[in-house]
């Protein structure tokens, strides 16, 4: 694959739209941007309501809406460290933070994101958290 300046400009431009519709809530932004099929991968973590198998752009783009759902929004967040681009991939570096509704325990840690970006549209959505602060704050 042939890596030029537009093709990086272009994953750029819809990793920063992902950003701003996961920051802001915008399901239909995130639906859009999804491709039809995605390779998602989150770590299986059985006891995280949020945290389940997708593929489609709309299962991807619910995730957001479901993850607002199970956590308190003013004591939910996240930062962007650092982002990188090569051709069609990125993968930001950050940290992310909440605190689950059921229980009010609270999880944070540092984040990786790899996303695939293909004609605009991710296709790729593999995330590394620290799942078992996660796991620890879902449990009763």
């Amino acid at each position: 694959m042939t890596v030029t300046p537009a093709t990086e400009d272009a994953t750029r431009a819809a990793v920063q739209t992902f950003l701003q519709c996961r920051m802001t809530g915008d399901a239909e932004g995130l639906a859009a941007l999804f491709g039809d099929e995605v390779d998602w991968m989150l770590a299986e973590n059985p006891g995280v309501p949020w945290i389940r198998p997708r593929s489609t752009a709309a299962e991807c783009a619910a995730q957001a809406a479901e993850l607002a759902a199970h956590t308190v929004p003013e004591k939910a967040g996240a930062t962007v460290d650092t982002l990188l681009v090569d051709g069609t991939d990125a993968v930001i570096f950050g940290r992310l933070w909440g605190t689950v509704r059921a229980t009010g325990k609270a999880f944070e840690g540092p984040f990786a994101l790899r996303l695939t970006v293909e004609d605009g549209r991710v296709t790729r959505h593999h995330l590394y958290e620290n799942s078992r602060s996660i796991a620890d704050a879902c449990a009763p």
